[in-house]
């Protein structure tokens, strides 16, 4: 799927804000720090925010309620996956891709913080 200008303003947003919280904050830092900062930061520009939301699963039929958690969904368009850590599993990679098509989103982020400079810590994965 194509993004919209819309979401790609918001992924825009999300990598500025990140690259502002990590060079005020720097790695280290637990991964909820991190992901209320984000929360914190678009709200600011005026976005909808939601943060660690569940969504149901449908297999064969039956809903399943112990499906996605997600850690933020800017404006139910964007998902953002924040992770701290040393080595970002590629599992992680596979789950975020797997949210968007389940989802039907279209634009996904997985940023982790606990790198010497983000712009090696954001990946971006469209549907």
């Amino acid at each position: 799927m194509k993004t919209s200008d819309f979401e790609e303003k918001i992924g825009k947003d999300i990598v500025d804000v990140c690259y502002r919280i990590h060079k005020e904050l720097s790695p280290g830092l637990l991964e909820k720090i991190y992901e209320a900062c984000i929360e914190f930061e678009l709200k600011k520009l005026g976005y909808d925010v939601k943060r660690q939301i569940s969504f149901p699963i449908l297999y064969q039929g039956v809903k399943f309620d112990d499906g996605l958690r997600l850690d933020l969904l800017v404006e139910d368009k964007v998902i953002i996956e924040v992770k701290a850590v040393e080595l970002v599993n590629p599992l992680w990679k596979a789950q975020i891709i797997s949210h968007l098509k389940l989802l039907n989103k279209n634009l996904g982020f997985l940023v982790n913080f606990n790198v010497v400079l983000i712009k090696n810590g954001i990946s971006r994965f469209v549907n």
